[in-house]
């Protein structure tokens, strides 16, 4: 029984060290990191802005062409 009761201590205590070692590894490599500047996160923002109001707008007449193009089929084949 005592046999157990040590495994399960040496497990907690592996456990709470890999933790240390985990978190100090974030730590370091957190401090490598190539943060990006503030002008260039705005940059990267407005051409994400643009882009996705551009192929919004671009799909949303292809929806609505192809929503004419349809209706069309159906009145002319009679469905």
């Amino acid at each position: 029984m005592s046999t157990t009761i040590e495994t399960v201590k040496d497990t907690s205590a592996g456990w709470w060290q890999r933790s240390r070692v985990f978190l100090t590894d974030v730590r370091n490599e957190m401090k490598r990191v190539s943060w990006p500047s503030r002008r260039e996160v705005y940059a990267t923002t407005v051409v994400v802005i643009i882009t996705s109001i551009f192929f919004g707008l671009y799909l949303w007449i292809v929806d609505m062409g192809l929503n004419r193009v349809v209706s069309w089929l159906f009145r002319t084949l009679g469905a």
